[in-house]
């Protein structure tokens, strides 16, 4: 558990937004930490794909990674204005300019973080993630936290998700937001 220069305290009527690599569990982090806090949990790629009327293999397929992330931007905004809840980001929102300004000036931004190999693991058990299909998943991953980490790194908060259960990275949350 880490928290960067920026307190968290005070902040609690914002929506807490986590962010970080595919597989790292931000939906099921984010669905348990609802869940504790009394709070509605929101998947912005279930948001996205509701929106669209299709899937986001479909979404990128049909219109390209560029596309999907200007509705992802769009979607975003709308949850993060939304009112208090936790909401479960798509692994590169947070490298869209607007959409990490968004998220770091009207939300609290919680980085989930993992090693390669947990992150290899988990991705395993799931089709239908665009970025790697057909590829191999290390590679593709070990090439993504090169370019994302130093971006995620600007949230405020960061919480390593170990091969533990995801109830530790929820605990780590509730304790660094002091709730």
């Amino acid at each position: 558990m880490e928290q960067n220069s920026k307190s968290a305290q005070g902040q609690d009527d914002r929506p807490i937004v986590l962010i970080g690599m595919m597989g790292v569990g931000k939906s099921t982090i984010g669905r348990r930490l609802a869940a504790r806090l009394g709070l509605p949990f929101v998947d912005a790629d279930e948001e996205i794909a509701h929106a669209a009327g299709m899937t986001i293999p479909e979404i990128f397929e049909h219109f390209g990674e560029q596309e999907f992330r200007n509705g992802e931007r769009r979607v975003i905004a709308r949850l993060i204005e939304g009112g208090r809840k936790v909401i479960a980001t798509g692994g590169g929102a947070f490298m869209n300019d607007e959409t990490r300004g968004l998220i770091l000036d009207r939300a609290i931004a919680v980085w989930l973080d993992a090693d390669i190999d947990v992150l290899v693991e988990r991705v395993s058990r799931r089709e239908g993630r665009p970025l790697l299909v057909g590829k191999d998943p290390r590679t593709v991953l070990t090439e993504l936290s090169a370019v994302r980490n130093p971006v995620y790194a600007l949230a405020p908060i960061r919480i390593i998700s170990g091969t533990g259960p995801h109830e530790q990275a929820v605990e780590q949350i509730v304790e660094t937001l002091g709730l």
